[in-house]
């Protein structure tokens, strides 16, 4: 008995140095996702803050100030890269864990519940979301785009972004039935980058279409990021994290019940 005990034991380690293998290599694999995401941003930043602002140079806000157009674009991929960053991960990873990979009947055979799993999902999909944020931010700075020590504070405040739209994400991969599907999230999505106030001020629009953007969680978000780094504090701000913190909440009471029937079925 002792020999099938110790020949048991052997194979048990190998299967367990095999396991933990492919789960460094995993790792490492997602760290290059997670790198290639922050990189993402940058590009927009290039492209749009330094390329066009090059050609605009200037912009006048509706209050009168004038900034540089690459001050005034920064921000805006900063909030759009947080929302990017927890929608990726709390959307279409979960779904693939959910709907393919099947992780969660394993976790759920122990004392955790979905409630547990959806704040586990949250909080790696917000450590995901920093990494995209600290790494355009410490640009921002390199590039001498922080004008005052103030504008750190768009850190957290992308953070809260991140935790607004992470409950959305949730809520979009207990909703969706294929792979397809995701299209129609990364078009709002794109559309939200587009004209959410990222490229030039609402008020630059049609009449009709600034309730539009107005209702957009993105211009939001973007606003809020703006506004802190370019040291416009007024009583608005109130209103986006009003509008976000609303979104959060909610969005994470839904996530978890949707969860919650997802994976009781």
């Amino acid at each position: 008995m002792s020999v099938i005990a110790y020949g048991a034991a052997r194979a048990g380690l190998r299967n367990s140095g095999a396991l933990l293998n492919r789960n460094w290599i995993a790792m490492r694999r997602a760290w290059i996702l997670i790198l290639s995401g922050a990189v993402e941003s940058l590009l927009f930043l290039f492209a749009f803050g330094f390329g066009v602002g090059a050609l605009v140079g200037d912009i006048t806000l509706p209050d009168g100030t004038t900034v540089s157009y690459t001050a005034y674009v920064a921000p805006a991929i900063l909030a759009n890269a947080a929302m990017m960053g927890v929608l990726a991960e709390t959307s279409i990873n979960v779904f693939a864990k959910f709907k393919w990979m099947k992780v969660y009947d394993g976790i759920l055979n122990t004392p955790l519940k979905p409630t547990d799993v959806a704040l586990g999902e949250v909080w790696w999909a917000l450590i995901r979301g920093f990494t995209y944020i600290g790494a355009f931010v410490v640009v921002m700075g390199l590039f001498g785009l922080l004008d005052s020590w103030w504008a750190l504070l768009a850190v957290p405040a992308c953070v809260f972004i991140a935790l607004a739209f992470a409950g959305i994400g949730l809520t979009l991969a207990t909703l969706f039935r294929d792979w397809t599907d995701f299209d129609w999230m990364n078009a709002v999505v794109f559309a939200m980058f587009l004209f959410g106030g990222t490229f030039t001020p609402v008020e630059a629009y049609p009449a009709f279409a600034q309730p539009i953007v107005y209702v957009m969680p993105l211009y939001h978000g973007i606003e809020l990021v703006r506004g802190i780094s370019l040291g416009h504090l007024g009583p608005m701000m109130l209103v986006h994290i009003a509008y976000l913190l609303a979104l959060a909440v909610g969005g994470m009471w839904i996530a978890q019940r949707r969860l919650a029937r997802a994976l009781y079925k």
